[in-house]
């Protein structure tokens, strides 16, 4: 049985007020549903006050992004070896906003995959399609083709320690959410590529839905079979709201 997983990708948001705050208002919704797994992925600048404020809680600590170097010449890059000292459990690699402001590309989202598992956390694969591709029936192609270049660097395998999240990018921050039903297809079309290479993975992998998560969606993406979780964005920043979104994965 998939635990539901549902995370907060806070992007380029916050201030040490705002920070303190919202976690502290987020703790008691976290612990009152233990069968839903919390995490938080804030701006890697108040890592530090979110590791303080999180102990002893029942939400993980997330990171938005790491370079695929471990340490270097890198200015302004933040590695997955870093992360370990502020526990920090899982990081989001391949973020639309990463693929299209950042041009990572396929090869690049892999090498992250990569360095984030070296460093023993859980990378949080995002894949999804523009609206373009969305209505010219590219879907499929594009997850898989995402999936695959994953796959083929660090192989099925590595996907058995890894959680994915399916999102549109022409529903991120737009106020459009893919229907549950349109997003069931896409989900079950990604397990069973997944089961083409690994029946076992495919089944216990987590795959998240994302794309403007809120307290009234969340309930009828979670019914569905192969939705174990969102990562939300806007509503992430607002406490009532997210302590919807868990309580409707309980």
């Amino acid at each position: 049985m998939r635990q539901t997983l549902v995370m907060g990708n806070w992007k380029l948001n916050g201030s040490k007020a705002m920070v303190s705050e919202l976690i502290g208002a987020l703790k008691a919704p976290a612990a009152a549903h233990p069968t839903v797994s919390v995490a938080i992925c804030p701006p890697v600048l108040f890592l530090d006050q979110a590791q303080q404020l999180l102990a002893d809680s029942a939400i993980a600590l997330g990171a938005q992004d790491a370079d695929l170097h471990s340490s270097g010449a890198f200015t302004g890059e933040n590695s997955a070896v870093m992360y370990q000292e502020f526990g920090v459990r899982y990081v989001l690699v391949g973020h639309s906003e990463r693929r299209t402001l950042h041009q990572e590309d396929d090869a690049t989202v892999a090498a992250k995959f990569a360095a984030i598992q070296a460093a023993n956390l859980v990378p949080v694969l995002c894949i999804g399609e523009t609206l373009a591709q969305f209505e010219a029936n590219e879907t499929q192609a594009v997850v898989e083709r995402q999936l695959a270049a994953v796959i083929e660097s660090n192989g099925i395998n590595a996907l058995a320690k890894a959680v994915i999240a399916y999102e549109p990018v022409w529903a991120i921050g737009t106020g459009k959410t893919a229907t549950p039903e349109i997003a069931q297809t896409v989900h079950s079309q990604i397990r069973q590529f997944l089961a083409k290479q690994d029946a076992d993975i495919a089944a216990k992998v987590q795959i998240l839905y994302g794309g403007s998560v809120n307290g009234a969606s969340a309930a009828g993406l979670f019914a569905m079979a192969d939705i174990d979780g969102a990562l939300v964005g806007g509503a992430a920043l607002k406490a009532d709201e997210f302590a919807a979104i868990i309580s409707a994965g309980a």
